[in-house]
């Protein structure tokens, strides 16, 4: 999903997104350290997502602590 995208979800829903997410990194890392890992470049792509989630999480927060 692009910024646009996720700018347009609720706290909440960004909130189920970044759990869903950290089980999938957690379930990847699991299955590079069994060497089944089919697909390298997924780790580092749901690590960005995460922290693109994050972002926006910390920039609402920002933006309702200084009103």
């Amino acid at each position: 999903m692009k910024m646009k995208d996720l700018r347009e979800l609720s706290n909440e829903e960004l909130n189920d997104k970044l759990l869903e997410s950290r089980e999938e990194l957690f379930n990847l890392r699991f299955q590079k350290s069994m060497n089944k890992l089919e697909n390298p470049g997924k780790l580092r792509e749901v690590k960005k997502f995460i922290a693109r989630l994050n972002t926006l999480l910390t920039e609402r927060q920002k933006a309702v602590t200084v009103k």
